[in-house]
């Protein structure tokens, strides 16, 4: 059976970081450039740090996937002590990550066998395929069973997520100019969904109470559930997380839904001020992806 890794950019985040330590998978960094200085998230600036930087900004910073070079010197590396590998990445419509990861791949794809999967999602959605790949290999799953796996929980990836300012929206093009200048004149705010890899504005609320509602409105259309999360912008709970915890509990009676931070990937789509929650939902019994 072959030996297989899990490869992915710091643009997948997950509720508890240390998972990952019980799973074969390697994140490599994006990089910000915040007035010609580069950082690696997570290396060089912690993710608090890095979302106040982001939110101190007037625009958002450039942020840089990890190179055609990083990857193929990473997959290269694996190659050694693996047979395969599952490489997942930020929704190529958003960043350079999975395009990079791609070319990468044809590189060394006489040493290792890869395949370089498209999450056509961001944040904790790529990490919850992330957490599929490895719990396949923690099970001992066929390489080819693990990417079906993943392949197929790309499908049942959703997101929302409830955006305080407007101004990164707009200079990101999810909104118009005059969209995002009416939207600061009537105090509007806008609900971002993931469509197909790609932010949409589905919907504007005036307050946060309104927000939240929609959020939890979001969440009970599922009839039944993989996986769920808050995200939100700090480390420890926002006012928003915590009401969001205490209105789920109350419509999924036993079920905990843990936060996690954003990292740089997201807030420099959507800015410094976001919550949201993602949902993987659970696969059809019996349904067959083949």
């Amino acid at each position: 059976m072959a030996k297989y890794h899990i490869v992915t950019d710091s643009g997948a985040r997950f509720s508890n970081p240390r998972l990952l330590q019980q799973y074969p998978v390697t994140v490599l960094p994006y990089k910000l450039d915040f007035g010609g200085n580069l950082y690696r998230e997570g290396i060089d600036m912690d993710y608090d740090e890095i979302m106040r930087l982001i939110k101190s900004q007037s625009k958002p910073p450039k942020l840089d996937a990890p190179t055609v070079e990083e990857y193929a010197k990473l997959y290269a590396k694996l190659s050694r002590a693996y047979d395969a590998i599952i490489s997942i990445h930020t929704s190529r419509e958003l960043t350079q990550s999975w395009d990079n990861a791609r070319h990468a791949a044809q590189q060394v794809k006489d040493s290792v066998e890869i395949v370089v999967v498209d999450s056509r999602s961001i944040c904790a959605g790529q990490g919850m395929l992330v957490r599929v790949g490895g719990q396949a290999a923690l099970e001992q799953l066929s390489f080819e069973e693990a990417v079906n796996k993943v392949r197929n929980a790309v499908d049942r990836l959703y997101s929302t997520y409830f955006v305080e300012s407007l101004d990164f929206l707009q200079q990101n093009t999810i909104l118009s100019e005059s969209r995002a200048i009416l939207g600061t004149m009537l105090n509007i705010k806008p609900i971002v969904s993931m469509e197909e890899g790609i932010p949409i504005v589905t919907e504007k609320v005036r307050t946060r109470s309104q927000a939240i509602d929609r959020l939890v409105e979001f969440l009970v259309e599922f009839d039944s559930l993989d996986d769920a999360m808050i995200v939100q912008n700090r480390v420890h709970i926002t006012e928003q997380a915590r009401t969001l915890q205490d209105r789920l509990s109350s419509e999924f009676p036993g079920r905990h839904f843990p936060y996690t931070m954003y990292g740089a990937a997201l807030g420099v789509l959507l800015g410094g001020d976001a919550t949201g929650i993602v949902v993987l939902e659970s696969e059809i019994e019996g349904f067959d992806n083949g």
